[in-house]
Parts: C-alpha cells; structure tokens; sequence
C-alpha cells in the first residue's frame, strides 16, 4: 500500500491522491450483507435541519458488519477484501465452516486465504477475537467491546489501534487511540491487530466535487452570515464577530466543556486524553 499521485492532466488532478491498495478483490458485495440507505440530508423525523452542511452525495448501499464476533469455535477464511463506501477502512468478507458469511472490519496484515477464529481459547493471531482476560499486555487490539455481549463501538476508524496496559481485579486499562486510558471488563471481547488503511487520513481530495460525492455541501462562515441566521453574523465592512466564537445556536465553540459531569462512565476513564494544542 501507499499514497499515489496523478499526472496534472486536469485542475482537479494536480492536487488529487488515492490510495493504492493491489489486494483490494474486485468484486461486487455480498448481495445477501448489503442493505439500502434512506437519505435524510441532515433532517431529524420532523423534517428540520439538525446539522448543517448536509446533503446530496452519490448512491451506496450500507454493509452489515458483524461487530461482535458471536461465532464461538467456527473457523472462518478471508474470501476477500473489500472496499467499503461508509468508512475509511477496508473490509474482510468471511466464509465460515458452517456456510455462514459475514463481513468484518479488516485488520492490517489479514489476507485471502488465511483463517480466523473466535472464542476465549484461539491462539494470538490477527483477525482473531478473544475476551480480554486471554490477551497478553502489550498486545495492539481493536473492534473493542465497552460492554460484553454487545456491538464493539470502540475503536474501529481507519488506522486505529489500542493497547492493553494491565489488568486489576476485573479489569483491563486499555489505552485508546486518543491517549485515553480506560477500564473495560475482562469478559469484553476485542479483535487481535491494527485497523486497515493506516493512510486513509493522509489522502487529498483534490477538488471540492469529490466531496460532494460524500454528501458534503459547501459551509459558511458564521462571520459572513446575517444577525438573524448567526450570532457571530453582521456589522459594517468585514468583522471578525465581536464576541467568542460560537455556534449559531449560541454555544461556545472555543474551550467550552460539554460533558456532564454525572456522567456514568466517567468512573471507568483513568486517565483523561491530551489537549490538542491550537496553531499560533
């Protein structure tokens, strides 16, 4: 894998770069994983715009990944690798012993052919999943569970990757890809390895269509707008707001903390993440 660029043949290639992925399969989804997708253009079922900036976007059906790896003991083989248009990693379709396919989150270093298994008794290898108490410390996990029997929610973005640091009672403190150190419960299960397409982030779109693609529309500037339609909006000439900058809804968007301070898992987090430090 690595970073192509293309030849300025046109505007919008000077500044354009991909991906090259040479194991990628070509072939079309597994018809039987794939489900349509009503857009909503960023309307809530009172149809009012709820997020800005949404809307339009190019036709794609939605895979079905199965983020708990429920299939204890069966022995599954990689069928392919595919590409999937809601996220940034590549995707692993699984032909398992008893007939069954499922798609999951592609790890790096997973490739056709080879087999993963899931249950508390498999060998330490990528692509398999296991309960936290059976993986050694040090060892690079994702697709995390942050309650046992459940969708693992954690963990999952292109490139991603934690790591278990020690394991306390019932515990594990697991560091998360955002510096975060957490505690999860011993019986939560996690996938063995790294998530794909470590460069997804590293990509240029090249021109602004190509995000439109995704269902971007073009945003404004709060400064730029009227009085009545952004807080921050108004004034003779060009101004820079006069006031903190916030959201058009009046919410401070520059150091303002948003979460409450009850709430429940608070107690599990160990210690809090790095403050991103602003450019000068």
């Amino acid at each position: 894998m690595g970073i192509k660029k293309y030849k300025p043949l046109l505007p919008s290639l000077r500044f354009k770069t991909g991906i090259r992925n040479n194991k990628l399969t070509k072939m079309k989804p597994e018809k039987g994983l794939t489900i349509s997708v009503k857009k909503k253009g960023g309307r809530n079922n009172q149809g009012r715009e709820t997020t800005g900036s949404r809307g339009g976007g190019s036709k794609k059906h939605y895979r079905r990944i199965d983020f708990k790896r429920d299939k204890i003991g069966i022995r599954a083989r990689v069928n392919s690798v595919e590409y999937d248009p809601f996220r940034g990693c590549w995707i692993n379709l699984l032909f398992y012993a008893d007939g069954e396919k499922r798609y999951i989150l592609a790890p790096d270093g997973l490739n056709v052919g080879d087999s993963v298994i899931s249950g508390p008794d498999v060998t330490i290898k990528v692509g398999n999943a296991l309960p936290l108490v059976r993986i050694p410390l040090g060892t690079e996990i994702y697709n995390i569970q942050s309650l046992p029997g459940k969708d693992a929610t954690l963990v999952r973005s292109a490139g991603c990757t934690a790591q278990i640091l020690a394991k306390e009672g019932n515990y594990a403190h697991i560091r998360l890809p955002s510096s975060e150190v957490k505690l999860f419960r011993l019986d939560c299960y996690a996938t063995i390895g790294s998530v794909s397409n470590s460069e997804h982030s590293s990509i240029s779109s090249g021109k602004a269509g190509r995000t439109r693609w995704l269902g971007r529309r073009p945003h404004t500037r709060g400064v730029a707008k009227n009085p009545v339609d952004h807080p921050m909006g108004g004034g003779e000439g060009k101004s820079s707001g006069g006031r903190h900058p916030c959201s058009s809804r009046g919410l401070p968007a520059k150091g303002y903390k948003t979460r409450k301070k009850n709430k429940p898992g608070n107690k599990f987090i160990v210690r809090r993440r790095k403050k991103r430090r602003g450019g000068g």
